[in-house]
């Protein structure tokens, strides 16, 4: 694995998850710096980092984002029963092994839950601060969820065009300004043998094992407590997944955890205000 030197450009690396399945990631900075790992969210990739990236390692950071497994570049698990949050948690620990170093994790949504088992596995001299983006253990299971799995288990046959893509993700995301053009949704998405164009992410990724949440939740929580580092939640105000009243009872429960909300952001908190996202983790981390 190299590391990039520069701070705009990104540098892809790889590293080796849980049984050596293949991750892929994007890296800015140099070196030396204080480590960085970012956790993208469900159905995303390492693209949607891309600006805070650049900030953090402008200011004095070591940045790598990774695409999870099953998603983006890295490689695809072989049955759905290999995307476990345990499965997840393994291959975060292996590349913060490859890495070499502690680190602070931010991760959005699916990536910060995974990110905040991590640190309850690997402790607070390995992971030294955590930013949960529009996650705590105990999120919505109702419309919210349904509204993202909905949009997931959508279009299966693909897009005719990249505007047709748009499109669809107009209509998932209403709140947020669409982009003039469709052009950068060439990240997200892969022209198959077909024709049209699929989302880059794997299927069998919504049938993985349902997580026992009565015993998961309070473990996470728990672990959040014990660690004793320092804990951001960056909430969308507008959010239908993760509620006030549940951020709320985080914070009660885990004393090192503040909150920073985000007006007029919705679930992709970090896409829909990526200044205000970004300036708040920059001063966070």
């Amino acid at each position: 694995m190299s590391i990039a030197t520069t701070i705009s450009t990104a540098q892809a690396v790889a590293f080796r998850g849980y049984r050596g399945l293949r991750l892929a990631g994007d890296s800015w900075g140099k070196a030396g710096d204080p480590a960085v790992l970012l956790l993208h969210g469900t159905g995303q990739t390492r693209h949607s980092w891309k600006q805070t990236g650049i900030r953090l390692a402008a200011n004095g950071f070591r940045v790598v984002a990774l695409d999870t497994r099953g998603h983006g570049d890295s490689g695809w698990a072989r049955t759905a029963a290999e995307y476990t949050m345990d499965t997840l948690a393994a291959d975060v620990c292996s590349v913060i092994d490859e890495m070499g170093e502690p680190v602070t994790i931010v991760g959005a949504s699916l990536g910060g839950l995974t990110g905040l088992q991590v640190a309850g596995e690997l402790g607070a001299t390995r992971v030294r601060k955590l930013v949960l983006v529009d996650v705590v253990p105990r999120i919505e299971r109702g419309q919210g969820s349904r509204r993202i799995r909905s949009f997931m288990e959508g279009n299966p046959g693909g897009f005719v065009s990249l505007e047709e893509a748009a499109d669809a993700i107009a209509a998932y995301l209403p709140h947020r300004t669409r982009p003039r053009s469709p052009e950068g949704l060439r990240r997200n998405l892969k022209l198959r043998s077909d024709g049209r164009w699929h989302w880059h992410w794997d299927p069998q990724f919504l049938r993985k094992p349902e997580q026992d949440l009565h015993a998961w939740v309070p473990k996470l929580e728990a672990a959040a407590r014990e660690l004793g580092i320092p804990i951001l939640v960056v909430r969308g105000a507008v959010s239908d997944v993760v509620s006030r009243e549940a951020v709320e009872q985080f914070l009660a429960v885990v004393p090192t955890a503040q909150l920073v909300e985000l007006g007029g952001a919705g679930h992709t908190a970090a896409g829909d205000d990526n200044d205000a996202f970004t300036n708040a983790v920059v001063e966070f981390v």
